[in-house]
């Protein structure tokens, strides 16, 4: 029995630094693409003949859009810095050993990149399909070129949640492999 816990152990510590380049690329991965979903959303305007032109910075009398893109971009900022600066932690020796760190840190960013996501998929939604009940027209069938460019960085974001997941993924087996399962005691088994 002690054999194969050995051989167990052994074969996890063979497997650490692929996971730990793995871990790096991903990080250094989701760099771009929170850049790109910045650059995209910033840049991101549209003239219309009939109703003006619509630009990030200037959401006239729509706040909550203004909002939520605001929102996107700010987390893209975030998760920007923190996978540089988790890419560069992630060599670190005393850091690496601090695994939980990691964990957290990857969860939490994980779950503001969805509520991002969620946000700007709703506002995405409502400017596709409006909502005439409430008195909210279909922006989209004017400003097509801008709904195409919010779709792009949407996209963008999403990739970089699956980035996130992954990297969440990783340090959640990263913080819980140095534990021992729990131990299975042959008579417990025979008396179920």
């Amino acid at each position: 029995m002690s054999r194969t816990r050995v051989d167990e152990t052994s074969s996890i510590q063979n497997h650490l630094p692929m996971l730990k380049l793995f871990d790096s690329s991903l990080r250094l991965c989701a760099v771009p693409l929170s850049l790109a979903t910045v650059w995209i959303t910033v840049t991101n305007n549209q003239d219309n003949t009939s109703y003006g032109t619509l630009r990030y910075s200037n959401f006239s009398g729509l706040n909550i859009v203004s909002f939520f893109c605001r929102y996107m971009v700010y987390v893209s900022a975030l998760c920007t810095c923190y996978a540089i600066v988790a890419a560069a932690c992630s060599w670190v020796k005393y850091v690496v050993t601090k695994a939980w760190i990691f964990f957290i840190s990857d969860q939490i960013v994980a779950y503001i990149i969805i509520t991002s996501i969620a946000a700007t998929m709703e506002i995405y939604y409502l400017a596709y399909n409006g909502a005439k009940e409430d008195s909210w027209s279909q922006a989209c069938s004017s400003y097509g070129k801008f709904c195409r460019k919010v779709k792009l960085a949407l996209i963008l974001h999403m990739i970089t949640f699956g980035c996130f997941f992954f990297l969440a993924v990783i340090s959640a087996f990263r913080a819980f492999s140095v534990f021992d399962p729990p131990s299975v005691n042959s008579q417990d088994v025979l008396e179920d």
